[in-house]
């Protein structure tokens, strides 16, 4: 007995179920998928990105926004909920969508076991689609790990992986940056056992 197929939605069908939804979905390319829910170790995260970036964007022509900012991809016909979105200037919405961005300067995800592999491979490349898109930072949940990737000016992205706890993160697009440690100053790490485990004892005589 085969399936059936999965509808396919129009972005203003989407929007409309969106604007009524009790829970947020993203639109890919015609079809509605649900949004996992956050743990408390992303939302740790995602307060402490944006505690930072609020101090030194205050005067500037850039602002930070997380979770609730919608943004249409209209080349990919993707609209999604980036952790965390940075425009500068005034807001490029997305025509007829006053609540929509269609466009930004950096977006920050925080990776969780389910999404990973999407927000470093398709969700990247969707971003990508956006005009004045120049960074992209990824910040592992479980352990200090940040993915920064940074637009050059040949259009190419060029790659830097971070696990030093004392590292500064320079967010050259907005002339900001993160102190690694104080992202995760309240994130439960994983833990391991300990490698000098007892010697097992000798078999009785």
């Amino acid at each position: 007995m085969s399936s059936l197929p999965n509808p396919i939605f129009s972005v203003e069908e989407y929007l409309r179920l969106e604007y009524k939804a009790e829970f947020r979905s993203e639109y890919i390319q015609g079809t509605i998928v649900a949004m996992a829910g956050a743990s408390r170790n992303h939302g740790w995260i995602v307060g402490a990105v944006l505690a930072q970036l609020a101090t030194q964007l205050r005067g500037k022509s850039c602002g930070a926004a997380a979770n609730d900012i919608r943004v249409y991809i209209e080349k990919y016909k993707v609209l999604t909920y980036p952790d965390i979105v940075v425009t500068c200037g005034p807001d490029v919405l997305a025509e007829g969508t006053p609540e929509t961005l269609a466009d930004a300067t950096l977006i920050i995800e925080v990776l969780s076991p389910a999404t990973q592999s999407y927000d470093r491979g398709e969700k990247f490349l969707y971003y990508r689609g956006l005009p004045s898109f120049a960074e992209y930072l990824l910040l592992s949940q479980d352990a200090i790990r940040a993915e920064h990737h940074t637009r050059q000016p040949d259009g190419s992205w060029l790659l830097r992986e971070i696990s030093d706890p004392g590292a500064i993160l320079q967010l050259t697009s907005i002339g900001c940056q993160l102190a690694l440690a104080e992202l995760y100053e309240r994130v439960q790490l994983e833990t391991t056992l300990p490698l000098n485990l007892p010697a097992p004892l000798a078999p009785a005589m």
